[in-house]
């Protein structure tokens, strides 16, 4: 019930921004039309953008970055001066910098690589089952399974 309401509510004010010249962006029509033949012009790095890991990527880039010259400068900051407040903020810096850094890390190795890994492994199976297939369409079905008995390759279980 209360989902049906939501819907008809968004229903009603994406209507109600037809009506006032403006889309579901929440752009004018001429803003619109320069945001689609912007996209129309950049449409592979779009779709790169959109389906790929490049936002993720330099996300952690710029994470690892920012963290390492905070905890450098937290280092610097917290050796150099001897007044309890600045000695403090120096801490926290350098806590705070070593955080960002070390989690950059700790998620290239628990999330990118793995998933790296897996697409070349889907990769390869898929080359596999594709030369597969072409020798079976050629039609020695003796030489499809004679490729994949003399390779000894295997996917490795899931």
């Amino acid at each position: 019930m209360t989902g049906e309401s939501a819907a008809k509510g968004a229903s009603g004010a994406s209507a109600d921004e037809r009506a006032q010249g403006q889309d579901v962006l929440g752009l004018g029509d001429r803003e619109r039309d320069y945001l689609l033949a912007w996209v129309g012009e950049h449409l592979t790095l779009v779709r790169r953008s959109a389906s790929g890991q490049r936002p993720m990527y330099w996300v952690l880039g710029t994470v690892f970055v920012v963290g390492l010259a905070a905890h450098v400068g937290g280092f610097l900051l917290k050796s150099w001066v001897n007044t309890e407040p600045l000695a403090v903020v120096g801490d926290l810096i350098y806590t705070f910098g070593w955080a960002l850094w070390t989690g950059a890390v700790v998620v290239v190795f628990v999330q990118i690589w793995p998933e790296t890994k897996r697409r070349q492994f889907k990769q390869a199976l898929d080359a596999y089952e594709t030369a597969i297939g072409d020798q079976a369409q050629g039609g020695s079905g003796q030489a499809a399974d004679a490729a994949g008995a003399g390779k000894g390759w295997q996917m490795p279980p899931e």
